[in-house]
């Protein structure tokens, strides 16, 4: 940011009294930006013991399989954005069983929350912001087609757990900034 958003005026780049970060300050009407990070939120849709997952019709890393996700929307809650997200990306009504696995990924300022789901039933379809959706055995899981490694930590967490029937919640961390990823 180089501009005040409220008066226009130059802003310069400082830690602000009080702080501990960095921000843009306007000096001439005190604004100062709080630029935070981004909260996407999206499912683990399981229908039948499958996982339903979107190949993206759309860039970053199109051509490439995820979960539904997205960001968040204001005034939604993070379970109602994942389910919004879900319907855009693969026309699935999906219920929300419980939050599953958050990933922060500080580099990209990006923070990934993404809830188990079950579908009442195995209606999705294309839509504009995915080419393909498709159910997966959990063996059938295409790895080398994944889009994100927030992706590809939620799936192997999943598919472990899988194998006890337990499926606790999980936190982890992605600290490398992999091209494309």
């Amino acid at each position: 940011m180089r501009f005040c958003p409220k008066c226009g005026h130059q802003v310069t780049m400082e830690i602000p009294s009080g702080d501990n970060r960095e921000r843009a300050v306007c000096h001439n009407c005190d604004f100062i930006d709080y630029d935070n990070p981004r909260l996407i939120t999206g499912t683990l849709p399981i229908y039948d013991g499958k996982i339903l997952l979107c190949k993206r019709n759309i860039e970053p890393r199109l051509g490439y399989w995820t979960l539904p996700a997205g960001f968040m929307e204001n005034g939604e809650t993070t379970a109602e954005g994942a389910l919004r997200e879900t319907l855009e990306e693969t026309g699935a009504t999906a219920v929300t069983t419980a939050p599953y696995c958050l990933i922060s990924i500080p580099r990209i300022n990006q923070v990934h929350l993404f809830y188990l789901a079950s579908l009442p039933q195995p209606n999705f379809h294309a839509t504009e912001e995915s080419s393909e959706v498709a159910l997966f055995e959990l063996k059938d899981i295409p790895w080398d087609e994944i889009a994100f490694s927030s992706v590809a930590k939620a799936l192997a967490y999943y598919v472990e757990d899988s194998k006890t029937g337990h499926f606790p919640f999980h936190e982890d961390l992605i600290t490398f900034n992999s091209v494309g990823k």
